[in-house]
């Protein structure tokens, strides 16, 4: 069970680097969303900053939904690491 625990936080730790390489990629508008690597990046994040898209649109010209998206993932990690700690003390 651990280990599943353990792969979980992994993944949303390795996800939270390409959603943050997403939106830093954001300030580049010469960059072309449709190409190679970006397209790649662009279909793995958008899918989830959708989600928080729909509860905050953008206001200004400004997207505010990644603060949204890395709160969620940082409370999910935090969740995941206490329930590995958790895990690890009972045995």
């Amino acid at each position: 069970m651990n280990l599943l625990i353990t792969t979980l936080a992994t993944f949303v730790s390795f996800y939270s680097y390409l959603l943050l390489i997403r939106v830093l990629l954001t300030w580049f508008p010469t960059i072309d969303w449709s190409s190679q690597p970006f397209a790649a990046l662009s279909q793995i994040s958008d899918p989830y900053l959708n989600l928080f898209r729909s509860i905050i649109p953008p206001l200004g010209g400004m997207d505010f939904s990644p603060f949204l998206a890395f709160i969620a993932l940082d409370l999910v990690s935090k969740a995941l690491n206490t329930v590995s700690a958790t895990l690890v003390q009972g045995f």
